[in-house]
């Protein structure tokens, strides 16, 4: 099935993956987005401190769920693709995510003894006068694990998939290439996850690089006389849409000094959780 390319695969064309794409959007939402909103307000009573919570739970079945998806998403493929680098993909994927699991596990857990997102982890009230010293390494080698390693390991394999399967999405009718309704309600869900997947992640660059490559792809096969079916087109527009939003938060947090001291360098783009243990979670204190 994923064997050698060959010239007529370009020509196959499949329909809009409604299901794939609706199984995949919601678990997105309620598994990856749902799954520290879950831990918060869920009664600390059911989750003890030193066991996991209900949020690393929903972090273990999206682990399981999401590679389960991207696999059936490239079985759908109507262009034989790389089936060794699909599966090595698949395999780094899990690993970055379980990971992340642990991880964030902790960091979210330090939430409930006053630990503040928006600041580093030297910075923060309830590290920086940990004693010995030394303990204070071992917070940052979990925030490494976390946001760093677990992360690059997790979205760039899952990027790579993504574009992987883009590959494969073109047709020399142009009749197919349109959205059904069901694809364009779907558009705005699917491109509001990717929003908070980019910023909370920290992965604009890989982001911004995976769009240039689907824009480099769909103009060379332009010139080929291709277009993009129904999931390219979603696919696509869906990334475009991202972009958008990105601009958006960016300009609306522009001026904000205690993230700019957090987020400095050229690209300055906030994480959502941050902003919530900034702003958010004061006004919830202060109403209290």
């Amino acid at each position: 099935r994923h064997g050698a390319v060959k010239a007529e695969d370009t020509f196959k064309t499949s329909p809009f993956h409604l299901d794939l794409w609706f199984y995949f959007t919601l678990q997105n939402w309620v598994l990856d987005f749902g799954r520290p909103i879950a831990m918060i307000i869920l009664p600390l009573e059911w989750f003890p401190l030193n066991k996991p919570s209900a949020g690393d739970y929903f972090h273990m079945a999206y682990n399981v769920i999401t590679p389960f998806l991207l696999l059936k998403l490239i079985e759908r493929s109507p262009k034989t693709l790389p089936r060794s680098m699909v599966y090595v993909s698949i395999i780094t994927f899990v690993m970055g995510a379980s990971i992340h699991l642990v991880g964030d596990s902790v960091n979210h857990r330090l939430i409930f003894s006053g630990y503040q997102h928006h600041l580093s982890v030297r910075e923060n009230p309830i590290i920086r006068n940990l004693k010995p010293e030394t303990l204070i390494d071992s917070f940052e080698l979990l925030y490494y694990y976390d946001e760093y390693l677990g992360h690059s390991m997790w979205y760039i394999p899952f990027f790579l998939i993504l574009f992987i399967y883009f590959t494969g999405c073109f047709t020399p009718v142009a009749e197919q290439s349109r959205m059904p309704v069901a694809a364009l309600l779907l558009m705005g869900p699917s491109s509001l996850y990717y929003w908070y997947l980019v910023t909370e992640g920290q992965i604009f660059i890989l982001y911004i690089f995976t769009f240039f490559a689907m824009m480099a792809l769909v103009m060379h096969q332009k010139r080929k006389g291709l277009v993009l079916d129904s999931n390219g087109l979603f696919l696509f527009y869906s990334f475009i849409i991202t972009l958008l939003l990105i601009a958006v938060w960016v300009g609306w947090l522009w001026n904000d000094k205690i993230l700019r001291k957090k987020y400095p360098g050229v690209i300055y783009i906030p994480e959502p959780w941050a902003f919530y243990t900034l702003h958010m979670n004061n006004l919830h204190a202060a109403k209290e």
